[in-house]
């Protein structure tokens, strides 16, 4: 009998309901959440995800991952959902698997560490609304950002997982820093906290299988508790690694159905199910049945391919490896890149992003982190004359160097944390306290700005952690505002109405109709119905000799008069609505947005004197705050958008006078 690791040979049956085997691997299914996250941009509605809900609910899963991570803040965003309201409405139709989220810290599902009292309410009302196991991280592998949720955690009897991001230095694990020491060391400290199970959260999909197995081998020797291995596919190794994890002894292991797997997803539940057959590590799944839940996920993927990454033939991305880039790190540079018309200069974005993750303390890059370097690296690169300038700083960075974030790696470059932290609103001497105590308590507040407008705790706490995003999107919940044409759901018809028109623009069967300019008419005109074949055509003469003209068309039709009567000229048009604010008029020096994205607020108004180099406003860019500085010193005179106006890349921002 054949043995690899602890993975054993035993009688090969392949019946539905098979004998259970004699350590079966565990598996959590992340299509419901990372799967169209990694994939389609979070863009999973959940009346798709119930198509498939009751099935999923058969297979045996350890448990499926439903929420938090982006689901959260894309589904208020862009997709006009209540995010709680996807777990109660899921627990009504999957009713014995339990629902596992992913959990930021004191991040919770934002981009930022918020204050106890939103963390304690939020975790709270996660556990009331059905979530059963709570994965934890931190992005900078600071615990101390886990205290305040998983006290509520374990106040709910609600398991908590503990998860270490996985990083790395090098292109395999090794070297002086994130070493098979650094994660058992962190393991520990988790189990420590009181951790039910530790994950190696592998969000790059970095591991290699021989890394994976000394590294799983090395954690079930040091900890009682069971082992839990996320990886995703993104390098090409990530059912690789899964596999010699499970040799190794792995406890559980993340998947996804078929049609939400591989690309900078996860591995594919399938081939393990067909794999392990026959061995102690059967996973019991009965294949027909995941393959008629793949048949019917294939319906509904149409509707989302307008969100996935098409630019390329390649499922594996090895830029991760040589770059340590996470791959929604590397399609948000370039889809910055690309709205900046600055496409060409990925490559030395590529160069920054090594040395600002160095000069930030090594950080491991998984969100926010990854945003947080790359988004600097995109500024570096493009707005300094010299090396080294950090000539825009984003408030991240800032709050990074602060301490905000909690402890770094290895320590921040003290000239970089010197610019960062000059003129910083809370001090520029960096803190080295958990990051939860130096919070200010905000929910009171939160409750007192959405009166009127939040119904529950669950509104308020949408607007908690993301304020203007989340105003927006109670108003369109409560029917203030109409839900945009952008937030609605695309229909499978409207797919095929798209396709056809594409087909039709491949065969040559569409053809763009020329835009003719009006021409004036003259005094005087006389009007004459023409009929050619089945067309009524009505002609306007000039007395004067001028050359007739076809001014509409229609469908022949009985004629009432011959001659009828001159109509009134139509009213003009009314003008294109312009989507850039209507800027005063106003001399001066104009500051224009380097890039698209949302404006959040002003730090200066009409009236201020300002200096060269003041920030006067700030911009959202992937997320990330980015200041503005004044290019000049004088007064301000226009200030044209307000919170949560979205900016194009040239619109002008704001206008300094200069003295």
């Amino acid at each position: 009998m054949h043995k690899h690791g602890i993975l054993e040979y035993s009688q090969m049956r392949y019946e539905a309901d098979r004998p259970k085997a004699a350590n079966p691997i565990k598996i959590q299914d992340l299509s419901f959440r990372d799967g169209h996250q990694s994939l389609f941009a979070t863009r999973g509605r959940t009346e798709d995800l119930l198509h498939v809900a009751e099935l999923m609910d058969q297979v045996g899963y350890y448990s499926m991952e439903v929420w938090g991570g982006a689901t959260f803040d894309t589904m208020h965003r862009y997709l006009g959902e209540d995010p709680w309201e996807r777990i109660r409405v899921l627990k009504k139709h999957i009713k014995n698997t339990p629902f596992s989220m992913l959990l930021r810290g004191q991040n919770l599902v934002g981009y930022q560490n918020y204050a106890d009292d939103v963390v304690e309410a939020f975790v709270q009302r996660a556990c009331d609304n059905g979530i059963d196991i709570f994965r934890v991280f931190d992005a900078l592998n600071d615990f101390r950002n886990f205290q305040t949720a998983v006290k509520i955690i374990k106040k709910n009897n609600k398991h908590f997982q503990g998860s270490i991001c996985y990083s790395l230095t090098e292109q395999r694990m090794g070297g002086d820093i994130y070493n098979i020491e650094y994660y058992t060391k962190k393991a520990k400290q988790l189990e420590e906290m009181g951790a039910d199970t530790v994950c190696i959260k592998d969000m790059a999909g970095l591991v290699a299988p021989y890394d994976a197995f000394n590294l799983i081998t090395a954690l079930k020797e040091t900890v009682k508790v069971p082992v839990h291995l996320h990886t995703h596919f993104t390098s090409g190794m990530g059912d690789l690694a899964l596999f010699k994890a499970i040799e190794a002894g792995v406890d559980i292991i993340d998947t996804c159905v078929g049609p939400y797997a591989y690309r900078t997803s996860h591995p594919a539940v399938e081939p393990f199910v067909i794999a392990l057959l026959g061995t102690n590590r059967d996973t019991g799944f009965d294949i027909r049945l995941l393959n008629k839940i793949g048949k019917e996920m294939e319906k509904d993927i149409p509707k989302y391919l307008q969100f996935a990454d098409n630019t390329k033939f390649n499922i594996i991305d090895t830029d991760v490896i040589i770059h340590q880039t996470p791959g929604g790190m590397l399609s948000n540079l370039v889809n910055q890149l690309r709205q900046m018309d600055a496409l060409d200069r990925l490559e030395d974005v590529f160069k920054e992003i090594p040395k600002v993750r160095k000069e930030l303390g090594q950080i491991p890059l998984v969100t926010p982190t990854s945003q947080i370097v790359g988004i600097q690296a995109v500024n570096n690169a493009l707005f300094d004359t010299k090396d080294g300038e950090y000539a825009r700083i984003t408030e991240q960075v800032k709050d990074l160097c602060y301490g905000l974030y909690g402890k770094t790696t290895l320590p921040i470059d003290p000239e970089v944390q010197k610019k960062a932290l000059k003129g910083y609103p809370r001090g520029e001497k960096p803190i080295t306290m958990r990051p939860g105590d130096v919070i200010e308590p905000a929910l009171e507040q939160v409750k007192k700005e959405t009166e009127g407008l939040a119904k529950d705790l669950d509104d308020a706490l949408i607007v908690a952690i993301y304020n203007l995003t989340g105003k927006r999107f109670l108003k369109i919940k409560y029917g203030h505002e109409p839900l945009p044409a952008e937030m609605k759901a695309t229909t499978l018809e409207e797919v095929k109405r798209q396709e056809e028109l594409c087909r039709k623009a491949k065969a040559g069967l569409l053809v763009e109709k020329p835009v003719k300019e009006p021409v004036p008419k003259p005094e005087g005109l006389r009007q004459f119905d023409v009929f050619i074949d089945e067309e009524h055509f009505l002609v306007e003469v000039s007395e004067k000799g001028g050359a007739p003209r076809v001014v509409r068309s229609a469908p022949a039709a009985p004629v009432q008069a011959i001659n009828p009567a001159p109509q009134p000229a139509a009213a003009p048009a009314a003008p294109k609505a312009d989507s850039k604010p209507a800027l005063a008029s106003a001399d001066g020096t104009p500051v224009q947005a380097p890039m698209p994205g949302m404006f959040v607020k002003y730090e200066k108004q009409v009236g201020d004197k300002v200096q060269v180099g003041e920030t006067l406003l700030v911009l959202e860019a992937m997320k990330m705050y980015n200041n503005i500085p004044c290019p000049v010193a004088g007064t301000v005179v226009a200030t044209p958008f307000s919170s949560g106006d979205t900016v194009g890349k040239g619109d002008t921002l704001i206008v300094i006078k200069p003295e």
